[in-house]
């Protein structure tokens, strides 16, 4: 399977992918038929994927027609939830009940799934949102988009060819009130001055994975939830052995995730980049805490001089030279407090109006064929800037980088990291 595409390749794919709003992807049934409702599979129905999968089962003009889950008992669930309230609703009389399926695979080779949700562990985003792309299912996808920068600008090239719709699940970017959209447009307005710093706070860097050997439980296909990872033995506190409220601590394991820089970091990272107008950019160096801490302190550098510094409160704080300012999903406040209570002028940067629903961007993107606001560009962004940040923990020394080939200069360790073999039939080539 060749997952990655030549630098060359992906520059010319995502071409100038921050131009959200004006940029119309080329039609497909959407636009020619508006009032068809949009045929939804599910990939994966843990904690995040039933959130996603209760709320689109509100919304009229769609209809999930197929699950796919590693986890029987989770998998059953899910499907009858979709089956009871389909059951009940006098306009779908010829509904026959949702699929069930254990492997992606058997969901995308469906004719009548139009378009997936992708809710696995973060290891699991890539090959699923390939293999989608390939078969013009348009994607929702959770974020962080991927574990390493190889697979990121892999899920970017293959959404290009494809042309199809592609959302990272980013939701800062559209809800919690407008408070980061409203943080963005007043510093892109230049409320804050010169941009100097930036504080991030999030959770740290992820570790390796040394939880103790468990018996599978029946009805888990174990092999299929480990897919490109390691193999090693089950433990509940990756895969849950029930219908679990909780978010799952795989999150923490270098092996499927990026632990708190990439979890809650991708919300909030993303934010950073987006106020600072760098989301076709990156870093130019990753210098990592003298003190050898592994929660805080590394410092992303740019090259128009501003540090972005990992640590602080939650949320985001900009300091400017004309003043500071913080935002978080339920607070934004500025100092001055002018900075927020003067009325942004016609001169100003204002965000285009999308509403406030992340999963409606998407839906109202699939027919009319324009970039939602977190494109796959953006969470690749995103993604990979989370990646380095756990490289420069992970590698302890200062990293220099190049944003626009998507490489460590002259580091032939570093950028051994940047992508990962797979296992078993899940090898990249």
């Amino acid at each position: 399977m060749k997952n990655h595409p030549t630098r060359r390749e992906f520059l010319k794919a995502t071409g100038a992918a921050a131009a959200v709003a004006p940029f119309i992807l080329p039609s497909r049934v959407w636009a020619d038929a508006p009032s068809k409702k949009l045929s939804l599979g599910f990939i994966g129905v843990g904690t995040m994927g039933r959130g996603h999968l209760g709320t689109f089962l509100t919304y009229d003009d769609v209809q999930i027609v197929a699950v796919a889950e590693v986890s029987k008992i989770r998998r059953d669930s899910a499907v009858e939830n979709v089956n009871k309230t389909y059951a009940i609703r006098a306009e779908l009389p010829k509904y026959k009940g949702c699929g069930v399926h254990v492997d992606f695979r058997e969901l995308l080779a469906r004719k009548d799934v139009d378009a997936v949700v992708i809710a696995t562990p973060d290891h699991w985003h890539t090959i699923p949102a390939i293999q989608a792309a390939a078969a013009k299912k348009d994607i929702y996808c959770e974020k962080p988009l991927t574990v390493t920068v190889a697979d990121a600008l892999a899920v970017v090239a293959a959404a290009r060819k494809h042309d199809i719709v592609f959302q990272t699940g980013s939701q800062q970017r559209t809800e919690f009130g407008g408070r980061f959209r409203k943080a963005v447009e007043v510093i892109r307005s230049g409320r804050l001055g010169k941009i100097k710093t930036v504080r991030v706070g999030v959770g740290g860097a992820a570790i390796p994975c040394d939880l103790p050997a468990q018996d599978t439980p029946v009805g888990t296909d174990w092999n299929l939830w480990l897919g490109p990872a390691p193999e090693r033995a089950f433990n509940e506190v990756l895969c849950p052995r029930d219908v679990h409220k909780h978010f799952p601590a795989w999150r923490n394991y270098r092996e499927y995730a990026g632990g708190g820089m990439s979890d809650m970091g991708a919300h909030h990272f993303d934010i950073a980049q987006w106020a600072l107008g760098m989301d076709e950019n990156g870093p130019v160096e990753i210098i990592p805490p003298a003190d050898g801490a592994a929660s805080a302190g590394l410092v992303f550098k740019y090259a128009n001089g501003i540090e972005m510094i990992h640590g602080g409160p939650s949320g985001c704080t900009f300091e400017g030279s004309a003043g500071t300012l913080y935002v978080d999903r339920g607070k934004i406040e500025s100092h001055p407090a002018s900075i927020l209570t003067e009325a942004l002028g016609e001169k100003d940067f204002k965000l285009a109006d999308i509403g406030n629903s992340h999963r409606r961007n998407w839906l109202d993107c699939i027919r009319s064929r324009k970039r939602p606001v977190a494109d796959v560009a953006i969470g690749a962004s995103t993604s990979i800037l989370c990646t380095l940040g756990n490289l420069g923990y992970q590698l302890r020394r200062k990293l220099k980088w190049d944003p626009k080939i998507h490489q460590f200069v002259n580091d032939a360790e570093a950028n051994g990291l940047l992508s990962r073999k797979g296992r078993g039939e899940w090898k990249s080539a």
